[in-house]
Formats: structure tokens, C-alpha cells, sequence
């Protein structure tokens, strides 16, 4: 599962961002934004998938989406809830080709703005340029 949504996690980046990436394994102690949704499988079994956006890369998509080159916190969250929503969401479709892994999903959810200290099964961290997003999964 966490494949399909690195997956649509690429498309936004090359779609959206349209900038080169950088996928890895480290995931920083650093200040993020943080939203989750939960997602139930088609078998029932659910998870929360937690997107994490540094608050330059979370600035990166207001700057695209809104055109606001300096966002208030508030927007920035706004902006990392609306990319966990289509990253999700697209890898909703993706996953909906597969029909061991089709999933519903709920609306996401704000977490907090802080360090990424969460308990989680698989994690990737994708870069653009010096800004990161964390994408990681946990079974519920």
C-alpha cells in the first residue's frame, strides 16, 4: 500500500511541483507540518497514513496552489492537509487498478506542527530541492 501512495507522492512531485525529487529512508528530526488520514483496506484492515511537510515545502505548494509567497501558519496547514488529500486520493485511483489493494478513506486530519515522533510501520521521505515531505504508514 505504501508503495502506490510513494507513487502518487512522485506524480505530485512531477506533476504539481514539477521539479526534480529525491526519494529516501531518513526521516529527520526536523519541524513539520503534520496531517493524517485513515484509510481502510478492502480485506478491513485500516491504517493512518501521516503526511509531514517541512514548512518550506508545505510554503512550496501555497506559493503554487495560492500564489502566496509568505503564508501564515494557518495556511500552511491548510496547504499540507490539502496535499495529503490529493496524494491520497490519487493513490486511491492507483490503488482501485489493483483490487487487493482498493481502500476508502476518510478527510484528513490535522496533527501539530513539530518534530515527526510517530510510530510507524514503513516510511519514505521525498526531498525537492532542500525541502522535505515525510510519507509514512501505520497499521491500525
Amino acid at each position: 500500500m505504501l508503495n502506490t501512495i510513494i507513487e502518487a507522492s512522485k506524480n505530485f512531485c512531477v506533476h504539481q511541483i514539477r521539479l526534480p525529487y529525491e526519494l529516501h529512508d531518513n526521516v529527520t528530526q526536523m519541524r513539520t507540518v503534520i496531517a493524517y488520514i485513515d484509510i481502510q483496506s478492502i480485506d478491513g484492515t485500516k491504517h493512518r497514513v501521516y503526511i509531514g511537510a517541512t514548512p518550506n515545502f508545505a510554503q512550496r505548494i501555497s506559493t503554487l496552489l495560492l500564489e502566496e509567497r509568505d503564508s501564515d501558519e494557518e495556511t500552511l496547514i491548510d496547504m499540507t492537509l490539502e496535499t495529503a488529500n490529493l496524494i491520497i486520493g490519487s493513490a486511491k485511483v492507483l490503488a482501485s487498478e489493483s483490487d487487493s489493494e482498493s481502500y476508502t478513506m476518510s478527510t484528513p486530519y490535522f496533527e501539530k506542527i513539530d518534530i515527526f515522533d510517530f510510530i510507524y510501520d514503513r516510511a519514505k521521505v521525498l526531498r525537492v530541492e532542500d525541502d522535505e515531505m515525510i510519507i509514512a504508514i501505520k497499521e491500525l
